[in-house]
C-alpha cells in the first residue's frame, strides 16, 4: 500500500509539474499532454533500464496514466488567477515528485535485493530523470545541475532506505515530508554545494 501511495503521489505531482512547465512555454494542450507524461513517467523508465526492469512495464501502469492524464487536464483548466502563482507551484510540486519518486524508487531497488548503491542510483533516476527530460525538452537548464540543493535528497533517500534506517510506513511518510521541507527550503533560501570555477583567476585577471 505505501509503495502505491508514493507512485501515485509522485505520477501526480510530476504530472502537474511538467504541465505548469509547459504553459510556462505557452505549449498548447498537446504539449502540455507530452511534457506532463515524459515528466511523470521518464524518471521510471530510466531507472528500469539500469536496474533490469523491461520498460514495457511502464504499459501495465493505466491507472497511474489515467491519474496523470486528469491531474494535467485540471491544471490546463485552473483559473488564470492561480495559474498566475505557478512558479510557486511548479516548484512545490516538483518538490513533491522528487521526494516521492525518490522514495518509491530506492523501495523498487530493494525490493528487488539489489544493494544499497542501486538503491541510491534508483533513487536519484527515478526522482530526477523525469524533471531532466522535461526540463530538456523545454530547453531549460535542468533543476538537478542548478545552483540550489536537489538530487543531494534523493540520494539521501536512497541511503536511507537501502540502510533500512527507513522501512516501516510511518517511517517512510515522515522521510516524504522531511525531503519535500527540506527542498522547499533549499530553494527558498538558495542553499548550494560547493562549486569552483576553473576561469575565476583569469576573470580577474582580465579586470585588473
Amino acid at each position: 500500500m505505501t509503495w502505491e501511495v508514493f507512485n501515485i503521489i509522485g505520477t501526480i505531482a510530476f504530472a502537474i509539474s511538467g504541465a505548469i512547465v509547459a504553459m510556462e512555454e505557452e505549449y498548447d494542450i498537446f504539449g502540455v499532454y507530452i511534457l506532463g507524461i515524459v515528466t511523470a513517467f521518464g524518471g521510471g523508465a530510466i531507472r528500469n533500464l539500469l536496474i533490469g526492469v523491461p520498460i514495457s512495464a511502464l504499459w501495465d501502469q493505466s491507472m497511474l496514466f489515467h491519474i496523470a492524464l486528469a491531474s494535467m487536464t485540471l491544471v490546463f483548466l485552473f483559473p488564470n488567477n492561480i495559474l498566475r502563482h505557478w512558479r510557486k507551484w511548479g516548484n512545490f510540486t516538483d518538490a513533491i515528485g522528487l521526494s516521492a519518486f525518490a522514495i518509491q524508487g530506492a523501495l523498487y531497488a530493494v525490493k528487488m535485493g539489489h544493494p544499497i548503491s542501486a538503491a541510491v542510483v534508483a533513487a536519484v533516476l527515478t526522482g530526477t530523470g523525469g524533471g531532466i527530460i522535461r526540463d530538456l525538452l523545454a530547453q531549460r537548464k535542468p533543476l538537478v545541475l542548478r545552483e540550489e540543493i536537489y538530487a543531494v535528497w534523493a540520494v539521501c533517500a536512497g541511503l536511507l532506505i537501502g540502510f533500512e534506517v527507513a522501512s516501516t510506513p510511518e517511517e517512510l511518510y515522515a522521510l516524504f515530508a522531511i525531503i519535500v521541507i527540506l527542498r522547499v527550503l533549499s530553494y527558498t533560501f538558495k542553499w548550494k554545494l560547493p562549486n569552483r570555477n576553473v576561469y575565476s583567476n583569469r576573470k580577474k585577471d582580465v579586470v585588473s
